[in-house]
């Protein structure tokens, strides 16, 4: 009997297949995890990209109601990552602050601010208003931080550009315990086409609760 038992064979399969599960399970929810990162960053940049060119091509001017019209695009978007829950994205009309080139203060201005999102967080580059009368916006704006020499992207000439900086909360699929979450961030950039004038207009009249303002009041996710 005992002599037997030892040449048995039948169950070989299945212990090494219990010894190799746990690694392979490992490895498997490991590329699961970092499939799903890999498109949430897609994503996020996606929305940073969508924001800024929609934002951009609004015509002869822009209202608040564009800007509502922008951002419920956004809310609907990102509705498979829970983007109005974990998100906020920024953006920023920024052009010429107007004073002359030889001017210490010259540089750029963030003309106007709107935002969409209950995560709080706030511009890389000011609030605003940032640069109206002084040189905070000298160069541009940098990856995540106002330029800080030539290299900065800036508005083209007597023209401006919208700036879409979007920050989310990214929550682990399957291993929270290993990873913990993380802030996923984007930027994004685009020229404004067909609109001379840069003011942010309320032709409907729409109160300050309507409107998407930046402050802590105006955290939300619809």
């Amino acid at each position: 009997m005992a002599s037997r038992l030892l040449r048995e064979r039948t169950g070989l399969a299945m212990i090494e297949f219990a010894y190799a599960l746990p690694l392979l399970a490992t490895v498997g929810l490991a590329g699961t995890e970092a499939a799903n990162l890999a498109l949430v960053t897609l994503r996020i940049n996606q929305m940073a990209m969508l924001a800024a060119d929609n934002a951009a091509r609004v015509r002869i001017s822009m209202d608040e109601t564009d800007v509502n019209e922008v951002m419920v695009g956004l809310r609907f978007s990102g509705t498979g990552i829970k983007f109005g829950e974990r998100g906020r994205v920024i953006i920023s009309d920024i052009e010429s602050n107007g004073i002359a080139s030889g001017n210490s203060n010259a540089g750029y201005k963030i003309t106007w601010q709107r935002c969409f999102g209950a995560k709080n967080a706030v511009s890389a580059y000011g609030t605003e208003g940032t640069g109206a009368t002084n040189a905070a916006l000298k160069f541009g704006i940098g990856t995540r931080a106002p330029a800080t020499d030539t290299t900065g992207t800036i508005p083209i000439t007597a023209g401006a550009m919208i700036v879409a900086e979007v920050r989310y909360t990214y929550s682990p699929l399957v291993a929270g315990m290993f990873m913990g979450n993380r802030e996923l961030r984007a930027v994004q950039t685009f020229p404004v086409r067909d609109r001379a004038g840069q003011a942010l207009t309320n032709s409907t009249g729409m109160n300050d609760t309507a409107r998407r303002l930046c402050d802590a009041a105006h955290l939300g996710s619809t």
